[in-house]
């Protein structure tokens, strides 16, 4: 019916009809300026490739001798066909999500990608189709968003060379141009690369934690791909789980307990409540973040955290509170009180369910509110308690595996701005098991001798666990001294005359078959 004027209020806004208004160019520019963080953008992508049923996935840096060149998302997922590659290219196209469905938006894989990187490449391959790709670039997206066509013949032989993880199918993203690679100087790469990575397994190790604990396999590895198309790892890791509830031993008696809130709009939700123990030195508690942040709520959606910490309006966090930490999994079905960020990082929640945690107890009738004291109480008796203190080391770096280096850093603590100690095979006289490169911060070993501590075989970047672990434990006190003392090189010239002793008996032993 047309409209009529009446002096009526108009409970809906009367319309003559619709235009179709494609986004303008221009919006390319908000597409790559999104706010998102380096690590939070590489976990929109694993929720691509966990979404394709991807149970492999590797983050791969490339780097030549000059610089940091590319990085790369390679995934054992079902894989896209052109038409799946077209609709992932497409900006604003939304495809179906399942209730269980880490995707929700449609705008990850671009906004993501787009702005770390002027060029987003993504080749694919499924059990039915041929590997095939796409590439959308910063200057395609100002040319009315034009998307180019990979060549097939690179599109199959990029996905030959990650053959050991795309095997019938898989999916493979690559960043070019990557804005914060172009500005790390000469010679400092590895020192971006060894505090990236740090912190980018961190907070994979924390976001899918529940994934990696069910078989999830997440490696990140570094390559380097040299002259004559000569490649070779530098580094290789594997990201452990990282349990923001996995303590050992709770920090008060009768926890976890899970606590029952009405809230208006959705109905029951659980809250399990933990109290983690006063001082832990566990990963899960102390490298995750600062502890007043991750005190509060932490949100999982279909498994996988997208809160780590806050309290959501609830109260203020307070010092008092840092063991305090509640496990709440948000409802399967949309609802009007919980809603999720784009990025995945920050859940945004109305009054109600405010509300509903003030009126939340658990089975024996106990309050939401008596947890809060019995925390507050448990950091208080904490304090009282008589610590040890254990002299700062340097931490190991690369060369040492992840999880000895996580081990470490619980139990010890670190000296501040210390360079990590590496350990690398180096070629070595013959009279020298090991030894020390002190302006590097590194620990040289005799490259003839790893076999011997690999059963034969040349092994990866963080071999020979034991070894290595010896070693630092008694050589860490030799590096960021002053002087270098006569006592300290002779400890360490009788130690290598040790050690070149026992890698003989080893090697003798090897040799003849005795294990």
């Amino acid at each position: 019916m047309p409209y009529e004027s009446s002096a009526a209020w108009q409970y809906d806004v009367p319309t003559t009809g619709s235009t179709r208004l494609p986004p303008d160019a221009g919006y390319g520019k908000a597409l790559t300026n999104q706010g998102y963080g380096f690590e939070v953008a590489v976990a929109d992508l694993i929720d691509n490739s966990l979404d394709a049923g991807a149970d492999e996935m590797v983050v791969h840096f490339l780097r030549d001798a000059e610089r940091i060149l590319t990085l790369l998302i390679i995934d054992n997922g079902r894989g896209m066909d052109d038409a799946g590659l077209d609709d992932a290219m497409t900006v604003g196209k939304r495809r179906d999500y399942d209730d269980d469905s880490l995707g929700m938006y449609g705008t990850g894989l671009k906004a993501a990608s787009l702005s770390h990187a002027s060029s987003l490449t993504v080749v694919s391959r499924t059990r039915r189709t041929r590997a095939a790709g796409r590439r959308l670039t910063a200057e395609g997206i100002e040319d009315g968003f034009r998307c180019d066509t990979v060549d097939p013949r690179y599109a199959q032989d990029l996905v030959d060379r990650y053959d050991g993880v795309i095997e019938w199918q898989g999916t493979v993203v690559r960043w070019d141009r990557v804005r914060t690679f172009e500005t790390v100087a000469r010679g400092q790469s590895d020192q971006y690369l060894s505090k990236a990575i740090s912190r980018l397994e961190t907070h994979l190790g924390l976001y899918f934690h529940r994934f990696l604990r069910k078989g999830l396999k997440l490696d990140i590895a570094v390559w380097d791909v040299g002259d004559g198309g000569q490649w070779e790892e530098l580094d290789h890791i594997s990201v452990e789980p990282l349990d923001p509830f996995g303590y050992k031993v709770p920090g008060r008696a009768g926890y976890p307990r899970s606590f029952t809130a009405p809230v208006e709009g959705v109905g029951d939700v659980t809250l399990t409540a933990h109290i983690w123990a006063a001082k832990s030195k566990q990963a899960g508690f102390r490298q995750i973040g600062a502890l007043a942040e991750r005190q509060g709520f932490h949100f999982y959606r279909n498994d996988r955290l997208v809160q780590a910490g806050g309290w959501n309006g609830l109260r203020s966090p307070e010092g008092h509170l840092v063991l305090a930490r509640v496990e709440v999994d948000l409802p399967a079905t949309p609802n009007g009180v919980f809603s999720l960020d784009v990025k995945k990082e920050g859940v945004t929640v109305t009054p109600a369910f405010t509300l509903g945690v003030e009126k939340a107890v658990d089975a024996a009738g106990h309050t939401f509110h008596a947890y809060i004291l019995d925390a507050e109480a448990a950091y208080r008796d904490g304090t009282k308690r008589t610590e040890i203190v254990r002299k700062p080391v340097t931490p190991p770096g690369k060369g040492v595996d992840p999880k000895v280096k996580r081990v470490v850093k619980e139990e010890l603590p670190q000296k501040p701005a210390e360079e990590p100690i590496a350990f690398t095979w180096a070629p070595l006289p013959d009279d020298r098991f090991f030894d020390l490169d002190r302006e590097a911060n590194a620990v040289l070993l005799n490259r003839s001798f790893r076999e011997d501590f690999n059963d034969g075989r040349r092994g990866g970047s963080n071999d020979a666990p034991v070894t290595k672990t010896l070693l630092y434990l008694l050589l860490e006190d030799c590096f960021g001294l002053g002087r270098w003392e006569k006592a300290r090189q002779d400890r360490v010239d009788y130690w290598n005359t040790i050690l070149l002793a026992s890698v003989q008996v080893q090697r003798e032993r090897r040799e003849r078959g005795v294990s």
